[in-house]
């Protein structure tokens, strides 16, 4: 009678901790989480779930990687998080601890469930040994990669906005209205993006006593892009001779349709070459199949 208590009591107990698991995943995949913008509007952010569940755990690293031989990777994973639009939410020395802790948490997990899979395939438990390797190099490696691709997509975003947002700047200042008045009128009639958030923390600093030069070369540190980073110079350079923003901002704006237009132009003629690989593994195979196949069938007719 105990034996059968204990074997229910076990299975029971496992389903109940693997619930309670899923009900904190889904939980954590549900939040929302926020950064400020510099108006004190927030915005949000979607970290990954892997992220959310690891988080509590980085202040058991913290002693580690403040220590001053971090110090310098801790200054640049900063300022990538900056540029990915997570200043506030991310830390350096949070996102060293998450390099670790994933491998090894998800690693862990990922190792259980090959061993799982293996126990009902034999061949997935012969190569048990290279595919947790494999797991777990991959979870090393995902959140420099996720950062990465984070920052790449909001450069690409700020890179789309610039042109249009330069030539409302430029109609504005050419129709008498300051600077700061400009960047307030054309950043209020657009939705919130990534580009509109940083024109509006610039338009913030100002107001808070930070000066011009100062508050764009603050933007051209944080977006970390050539086009922002000659567009802000070149207003920085405006402002120290005493030249008039108006014809350096319509020659900006001349200068990035251009890029962009030299940009889908370089791209255009790069399709053919990125096409020709899938061309050449999806059309031989049809063309043999058509041609060769009936062939083939009549040759295996006669054969048999």
């Amino acid at each position: 009678m105990e034996s059968t208590l204990l074997g229910l009591l076990a299975p029971t107990l496992w389903a109940a901790c693997a619930g309670l698991i899923v009900w904190q995943c889904l939980g954590l995949a549900r939040e929302i989480t926020y950064v400020e913008i510099g108006d004190g509007r927030r915005q949000a952010r979607s970290l990954p779930l892997a992220f959310k569940m690891l988080l509590p755990f980085a202040p058991n690293l913290k002693r580690f990687f403040l220590s001053p031989s971090f110090a310098r990777r801790r200054e640049e994973i900063d300022r990538r998080i900056v540029a990915a639009g997570f200043e506030g939410l991310l830390t350096g020395w949070e996102f060293l601890a998450l390099q670790v802790l994933n491998p090894i948490a998800m690693g862990l997990i990922w190792c259980i469930a090959i061993h799982l899979i293996g126990m009902l395939d034999e061949t997935v438990s012969a190569y048990f040994w290279p595919l947790s390797l494999l797991g777990i190099v991959l979870f090393a490696i995902q959140p420099s990669l996720w950062l990465k691709q984070t920052i790449r997509a909001r450069q690409k975003s700020i890179q789309r906005a610039m042109p249009f947002m330069i030539d409302l700047l430029t109609l504005s200042v050419e129709a008498g209205i300051d600077f700061m008045s400009a960047i307030q009128r054309a950043t209020s009639g657009r939705k919130m993006d990534p580009l509109n958030e940083e024109l509006i923390r610039v338009s913030h600093e100002i107001r808070l006593g930070t000066t011009r030069q100062k508050a764009l070369r603050n933007l051209a540190a944080r977006v970390d892009m050539p086009d922002m980073r000659s567009f802000c110079f070149a207003l920085i350079q405006a402002d120290e001779l005493g030249v008039g923003i108006g014809s350096i901002l319509r020659i900006q704006s001349d200068q990035m349709r251009q890029k962009r237009f030299d940009r889908a132009e370089r791209l255009a003629n790069e399709a053919p070459v990125k096409m020709l690989f899938p061309l050449m593994l999806f059309i031989f195979p049809a063309v043999f199949i058509v041609l060769l196949g009936p062939i083939l069938s009549r040759v295996g007719g006669n054969l048999l």
